[in-house]
């Protein structure tokens, strides 16, 4: 495990976190690539702190789950599941972006023709990534 800071696209927040581990996913989701103009980059980190939090937006795109923004510079910085309390991290907000490797995509059968990510690693579907993710209630 390694604490990793980051910031924004103008610095007005700043993120402390731990990660445990250099990888990250890509999200093809609608939802993200709408957010993003693109798939969303990230890895779950763990002891998150921010500085700058006063600049910090949260858009509550779904019953679970909410996007974190920069109000001043509008860089996207984290997708937040509420219950558990987990944030994953766009990778590109860490000054050590560049050291993470790409491990996984999920909704692979939403992602448009236009772009595609070399490496074998695993790519769910919409129902694979449910299926691995959401816990049911019974």
């Amino acid at each position: 495990m390694s604490s990793e800071s980051g910031q924004c696209l103008c610095g007005a927040v700043r993120v402390q976190a731990e990660v445990t581990e250099r990888h990250h996913g890509a999200c093809h989701c609608g939802m993200c690539r709408r957010w993003g103009s693109g798939p969303f980059l990230a890895t779950s980190v763990g002891g998150v702190e921010f500085t700058g939090d006063e600049h910090i937006r949260r858009y509550r795109s779904s019953d679970w789950a909410e996007r974190g923004f920069c109000d001043i510079c509008g860089a996207n910085l984290f997708y937040h599941l509420i219950e558990p309390d987990v944030y994953v991290m766009s990778i590109g907000v860490f000054d050590s972006a560049s050291e993470f490797d790409l491990t996984e995509e999920i909704y692979i059968d939403s992602k448009p023709d236009g772009y595609a990510f070399a490496g074998e690693h695993p790519r769910l579907t919409e129902a694979e990534t449910i299926a691995k993710y959401v816990q049911s209630d019974d």
